[in-house]
């Protein structure tokens, strides 16, 4: 890991008692206030973790210095000993502070699941990822919204959409787009064979309607009646929605609420959340040149998870992790899981740091 300059350690903390400084003065404006707190919010972990390896740095310097003195010299090797071990610890905890953030990280979440390869399994299967997620949702203080859903004739879904909010929610579910793989056998398989089919899920940063201003003149919006399985009518007014964007031709359908005025609003909310996140690639790619992190670019195309019932295992392939806790996993414990995920991410991140002038 690349070791950080103390001109950056002292930029940072610098950097930090200005803005404190600047939140003093008698003659702030709210606004101004209020723009200097989130700078400030930012920087200060930051700052605090700079302290602390400039701290240890100058006390590992003082005591080497004290290698002459003989009657310190044991004393000091011991401390210096003690902090050399605990330096990188610190230096690591720095360098993740320094990390460029995703900006989407603390946004709430569209939650997108569709049955892929598979039939009648791979729509039981979507159904069993879709409660996965509400029980981790539910673990973690979130609140998951239903925005559509269609069912399938035995259980699960065909496809099922759902927006989940509360604190970092993005951040803990981003690494979870991608195709997610189950073997089991079948209630309906007599012979007791294995069979393998597989689930696409799409976790997407929700826009506002500042980050995404979406011209009337770029929609064409259809208005019908809401259909059940089957074509059975399940609304005598005209309350399902279909909005097309033109510009890209997205088209995003939505019937579950009996008022068209509410199909309407939660079909936009979607077009948001899939243009803000066409955007967001298109940007990404340009800035990196589309490089992929060890645990997946979030394409939803790649295979990322097998859950294996007969071995009651999960195996995630970007980082090689087997946890033999499926049950457990499927009941929304996924911690252990999506902490891996996140850790390996920081690792990749922290590999490619070049820091300029260290």
């Amino acid at each position: 890991m690349t070791r950080i300059s103390a001109e950056r350690i002292a930029a940072i903390e610098a950097r930090r008692d200005e803005l404190q400084n600047a939140m003093s003065a008698p003659d702030l404006a709210p606004e101004q206030f209020v723009r200097l707190s989130k700078d400030y919010a930012e920087i200060e972990p930051a700052a605090a973790a700079a302290g602390e390896v400039r701290r240890l740095r100058d006390e590992l310097e003082a005591l080497t210095g004290l290698a002459d003195d003989p009657e310190m010299r044991e004393l000091a090797a011991e401390e210096a000993e003690t902090i050399r071990k605990r330096l990188p610890e610190a230096e690591r905890e720095l360098a993740l502070k320094l990390l460029p953030r995703d900006a989407a990280d603390e946004r709430p979440a569209m939650l997108e699941i569709r049955a892929g390869t598979g039939g009648d399994e791979a729509a039981l299967f979507a159904g069993d990822l879709f409660r996965m997620y509400q029980r981790f949702a539910e673990e973690q203080g979130w609140r998951v919204e239903l925005i559509s859903a269609n069912p399938a004739d035995v259980g699960g879904y065909k496809e099922v959409v759902a927006s989940v909010t509360g604190q970092g929610v993005f951040a803990k579910l981003k690494f979870e787009s991608g195709v997610h793989r189950v073997q089991r056998v079948p209630v309906t398989e007599s012979g007791g064979r294995i069979h393998t089919s597989a689930a696409t899920v799409a976790v997407l940063p929700e826009a506002e309607e500042v980050d995404v201003q979406i011209d009337d003149k770029d929609l064409r919006i259809d208005v019908y009646r809401s259909s059940g399985p089957g074509g059975q009518s399940v609304n005598t007014t005209d309350s399902a929605v279909r909005i097309t964007h033109l510009p890209t031709g997205m088209i995003v359908i939505q019937q579950d609420e009996k008022s068209q005025h509410k199909n309407k609003a939660k079909a936009l909310k979607v077009l948001r959340t899939r243009l803000y996140e066409m955007e967001r690639e298109r940007l990404a790619n340009e800035r990196a040149g589309a490089r992929k992190s060890m645990v997946g670019s979030g394409d939803r195309s790649e295979r990322i998870r097998t859950y294996n019932f007969p071995q009651g295992r999960v195996t995630d392939h970007r980082i090689n992790l087997t946890l033999h806790r499926l049950p457990e996993i499927l009941q929304g414990q996924m911690d252990e899981l999506v902490g891996a995920l996140i850790a390996e991410d920081e690792a990749a991140r922290l590999a490619s740091l070049d820091e300029p002038g260290a």
